[in-house]
């Protein structure tokens, strides 16, 4: 936007803007005494979040510089497939053969989708876009770990915004961002008041996005949340067919990825919910309101025209409502 070419600079303003705009309300006294416990639990794995979120964006924009856009977008294609590797090894979630099936064929179907044709890129820039992937994988499922330790999005976000901070300022320090954003002749001198709006604007924005992608995680999963990820890939792809007119760039390569990766989506959603049935009928830890979905849907799939039962919280029976879940 306005030819803003500074990703290291805008993603350290965005981690700054993070912990500034949480520090006013996790700073009041009704916060103030959860902090330390909080950080004596978890705090191992909030660097390790930080660092991970760093490592993920240094090493992903330093491979493009080697490398076409078209290859790295078909290797980061394969997040969920390592999400679900790590989440066994930090979570111990241990996925069904159904859903190891399905993130195969969804990951398959984007990667057909994204490629371009051209997949130019040094050995090195593959390897640096590799770790990268695999860092965005470990921030995911390291996230999934710590926010399951009684700790919100809100924390979670302010507590890992500075160590990536001060993980991604060496790596900006020694790019030159720096002297071309604010130094004679740089950007700031061509743009002038446009360069803050685009930090301040893209900043709020990457802190929602930042708040909403821990709750994901915390309400479905790691491995979840990436899936939707990649159905939001084909999802913008066709919506710039639907609503931007652009048809011929929609080749039937595109057609056969997209249409390949909604197949995916659909059978991990299948996978999941009948695995979320069987856990319900089980035992009672499991989740009632997301087993009754899941007894429901596998009700019509098999054609018993049953009606299903309504989800009803608990403690409403009665006419009377009472918050309980």
């Amino acid at each position: 936007m306005y030819g803003f070419k500074f990703p290291l600079l805008l993603t350290s303003c965005h981690m700054l803007f993070s912990f500034l705009a949480l520090a006013p309300f996790m700073l009041t006294p009704a916060m103030l005494p959860r902090h330390a416990e909080t950080l004596a639990r978890s705090w191992k794995g909030f660097v390790a979040i930080g660092l991970f979120m760093a490592l993920n964006i240094s090493l992903n924009n330093s491979s493009l510089v080697d490398m076409t856009l078209s290859l790295n977008q078909v290797i980061r294609a394969s997040i969920p497939v390592f999400t679900c590797v790590l989440a066994i090894v930090v979570e111990g979630k241990k996925p069904t053969s159904a859903e190891a099936g399905a993130l195969l064929v969804l990951t398959g179907g984007v990667m057909i989708a994204v490629w371009e044709g051209t997949v130019a890129g040094s050995p090195r820039a593959v390897l640096l876009c590799v770790a990268g992937t695999v860092s965005n994988a470990a921030m995911m499922t390291t996230s999934g770990k710590v926010l399951s330790e009684k700790v919100d999005a809100l924390r979670l976000t302010f507590y890992t915004a500075p160590v990536s901070l001060a993980a991604l300022l060496p790596a900006f320090a020694a790019s030159g961002e720096a002297s071309k954003f604010g130094g004679p002749g740089g950007y700031m001198d061509a743009h002038g008041r446009d360069a803050y709006i685009i930090i301040l604007a893209t900043s709020a924005l990457a802190l929602s996005y930042n708040v909403v992608h821990s709750l994901m995680i915390q309400r479905t999963s790691a491995v979840t949340t990436t899936v939707l990820g990649e159905a939001k890939i084909v999802g913008l792809m066709a919506l710039s067919y639907v609503l931007l007119g652009e048809k011929k760039a929609f080749t039937l390569k595109m057609s056969i990825g997209c249409a390949t990766a909604v197949a995916g989506f659909c059978l991990y959603s299948h996978a999941k919910l009948a695995a979320a049935g069987a856990a319900a009928a089980g035992g009672p830890a499991a989740d009632v309101q997301l087993g009754r979905l899941a007894s429901e849907h596998m009700a019509r799939l098999g054609g018993r025209g049953a009606e299903a039962t309504p989800l009803v919280p608990r403690g409403k029976a009665g006419g009377k409502e009472d918050d309980t879940v």
